[in-house]
């Protein structure tokens, strides 16, 4: 209970006393009432059931609508990329005290990211943040198809995926065919439900005959525009070999008195890497096709590491390692000649719905896998950089693969120790991320995440971010899922458990690798489960992952998603400042002055029984509320006359034991920093017998 004014009831002894309080009495000092927290107090703001993601086309119309629960009133706003959204031809914002809504017309793939909303009330506040993704039909592939013949009547064609799916994966490919030059500008379609970066053509096509082809991707919005056209490619005549010429090892000498243009004919791009550009290239001498490594650097340190692996190369002549077959250095450019390898990776071979996939068939993996490292090994050079990516086929129709990328692999000396901090976290060994000495060993743990990964489709240490991973990676943290690993014999799991140690003195060898059991299941007919054929459909969505991951412009999405994205010129701000000022611009959105959303009604009372008058203030910061009476400022008697201010703005002025001069015309007055607002009532006392007007 709160007094405006105190008058004492107890007895004035001392005469000081009694003229100090009548001095107070004449002077009616106004102190306004406080409000008081309520006995039971109202719940924090809070977002009811609230959006999390919301996936809209290119073109449609985005609502972004947030619900939420608090006292009124509720002010709200969005932030996106450090910024107030502000309202324009295409954001329109909707709130109230109960949500809060976005609505973005037509939308753009720019507008793809995320949105914070916050929201406050008098007495706390929240906020919440919803993803957009605005998705599209996919960019055409990155690169045209290139074409392995296998007969006089078939042939294989690979490619990359487009560069940026549109927001939405990849779903499948449009693969087109065009005879030169007799239908040259028609294009038919040999398929439209290819599922991986690889078809075999096998029909359609004549002995002799010379052929181009492009390709589209689609996904769920729709169907890109076609691919580069690849290069003419002429069948063979029946009966003649397709076999290419086996690999002579070369011990290269770096050439740095021609260009790669004077011996080589470049032609369309295979890919791109940290590292620069590869190309596909035919010798012009004897039309042997190879892959041109172009490495982007011109500077010293840049240089070095080119002229190193290339060194390095001379040392792995290996049948399981790719080749290297000459390397020209000039002041424009430094360029490695490789076998070409026409397979594809690995993984996107076995994904192919013609393709088995089994326990047996990824021991034969495997082993070939160990074969080429345990040569590296006998070097004592560690790759430092294997995952799927590196694992390529030979051909197109074979099971045979080989390793290649060594741009980060090194020649151990045992008397300085190597320490790195480079490569994939989810491939990492332990002892590279703590920045401890490499070894042999440290090849076997990347090792045994692609045999977890071969087996069941599944990373053992992905996590939501690099970060996760690493820290995953780092406490050697990983289980074999019982659902992925069902059907995978105790052998396998043994095998994988002996690489993935952290201690590296328990991590399997490669020379005990090839000697582990499960390598004898290669030998073995019929063994049990392990013939069984494996699912895909994990590993399908372990490659999404992992090409969206590795784009370029994926790279870009994934950092408007996480709003890495700084505005030029504007001042980087920590996620405590971009909260700190959403919440000052929403406490300058609450202040307003006072108003009465509920006033008393004129009220007639009997004599000696109790009259309430009821008012409902708003108004922030909270008002200061007086009462008043026939103009002059009420004074309240302790237990007769009393005011509750209630934390919701409810204002109850009441008086008990009224008497005939109680009547009059009542105020109440709401006053802050920014005005004020009154509002009177009349009050009626009549005599106790009196009948009451209703």
């Amino acid at each position: 209970m709160t007094s405006v004014f105190l008058k004492s009831h107890i007895l004035l002894t001392h005469p000081r006393q009694e003229v100090q309080i009548q001095a107070l009495q004449q002077t009616k000092k106004e102190v306004p009432v406080k409000r008081k927290s309520s006995s039971c107090t109202a719940p924090p703001l809070q977002f009811i059931a609230p959006l999390d993601c919301l996936e809209v086309r290119v073109g449609e119309t985005a609502r972004l609508t947030c619900a939420f629960k608090g006292s009124s009133p509720v002010v709200s706003c969005w932030i996106r990329k450090k910024e107030e959204v502000v309202e324009s031809s295409r954001f329109h914002i909707e709130k109230s005290d109960e949500s809060s809504s976005l609505v973005i017309h037509k939308v753009l793939p720019e507008d793809s990211g995320r949105y914070t909303v916050f929201a406050r009330d008098r007495k706390s506040s929240t906020q919440h943040t919803v993803t957009l993704r605005v998705i599209d039909r996919p960019q055409p592939p990155a690169s045209c198809p290139v074409p392995c013949v296998v007969s006089s009547l078939s042939l294989v064609l690979s490619w990359s995926g487009p560069s940026y799916d549109g927001g939405s994966a990849v779903t499948g490919y449009v693969v087109e065919v065009c005879e030169s030059p007799a239908e040259s500008g028609h294009w038919r379609e040999l398929t439209a439900e290819c599922t991986s970066t690889s078809f075999r053509v096998s029909s359609g096509l004549k002995p002799q005959g010379e052929y181009r082809f492009r390709v589209r991707a689609y996904n769920a919005v729709g169907v890109s525009e076609p691919s580069q056209e690849s290069q003419p490619i002429r069948m063979e005549i029946p009966g003649e070999s397709s076999d290419e010429t086996p690999v002579e090892y070369v011990n290269v000498t770096i050439n740095t008195e021609n260009k790669i243009t004077d011996h080589f004919i470049v032609q369309e791009r295979l890919g791109v890497g940290k590292f620069g550009q590869v190309f596909r290239m035919t010798h012009k001498e004897t039309g042997r096709v190879c892959a041109g490594k172009f490495y982007k650097g011109r500077r010293a340190k840049e240089r070095e590491a080119a002229r190193k692996e290339i060194e390095l190369m001379n040392f792995l002549h290996h049948p399981k390692l790719v080749q290297c077959l000459a390397a020209y250095d000039n002041k424009s450019e430094m360029v490695m000649v490789m076998e070409y390898v026409a397979g594809g990776e690995l993984f996107e071979r076995i994904v192919d719905d013609s393709f088995e996939h089994t326990e047996i068939t990824c021991v034969g993996y495997m082993q070939q896998i160990l074969e080429g490292i345990q040569y590296m090994h006998q070097q004592n050079i560690v790759h430092l950089d294997l995952k799927p990516e590196n694992i390529v086929c030979v051909d197109r129709t074979g099971i045979q693969i080989k390793i290649i990328d060594f741009g980060l692999a090194g020649k151990l000396d045992p008397n300085i120790p190597l320490k790195v901090m480079q490569g994939t976290p989810e491939f990492v060994a332990p002892e590279v991320i703590n920045f401890e000495p490499v070894t042999l060993v440290t090849d076997m743990w990347s090792i045994g995440v692609i045999c977890y990964i071969l087996l069941s489709g599944e990373s053992p240490f992905q996590g939501e971010s690099d970060t996760e991973t690493l820290s995953l990676v780092t406490a050697a943290q990983w289980e074999f899922d019982e659902e992925s690993f069902e059907d995978i014999t105790d052998l396998a799991k043994d095998f994988i458990s002996s690489l993935l140690s952290k201690d590296v003195r328990r991590r399997m060898s490669c020379n005990d690798a090839l000697a582990h059991p499960w390598m004898a299941y290669l030998c073995v007919d019929n063994a049990n489960s392990a013939t069984k054929t494996l699912s895909k459909d994990k590993m399908k969505k372990f490659l999404t992952r992992q090409k969206w991951k590795k784009t370029g412009k994926a790279l870009l999405a994934l950092k408007r998603m996480a709003i890495l994205a700084k505005p030029e010129g504007s001042a980087i701000l920590s996620p405590v400042d971009e909260t700190e000022q959403a919440l000052q611009s929403l406490e300058l959105k609450l202040q307003c002055k006072p108003e009465f959303s509920q006033t008393p009604c004129d009220l007639t009372v009997s004599q000696g029984s109790s009259a309430k008058l009821s008012c409902l203030i708003t108004g922030y910061p909270d008002p200061d509320v007086v009462w008043l009476k026939d103009g002059e400022l009420l004074e309240l008697k302790e237990g007769c006359v009393t005011v509750d201010y209630e934390e919701q703005g409810s204002c109850t002025l009441t008086l008990d034991d009224v008497s005939l001069h109680h009547s009059g015309l009542y105020s109440c007055r709401a006053t802050n920093a920014h005005g004020e607002a009154m509002c009177t009532v009349t009050l009626t006392v009549v005599e106790k017998d009196r009948p009451v007007d209703s």
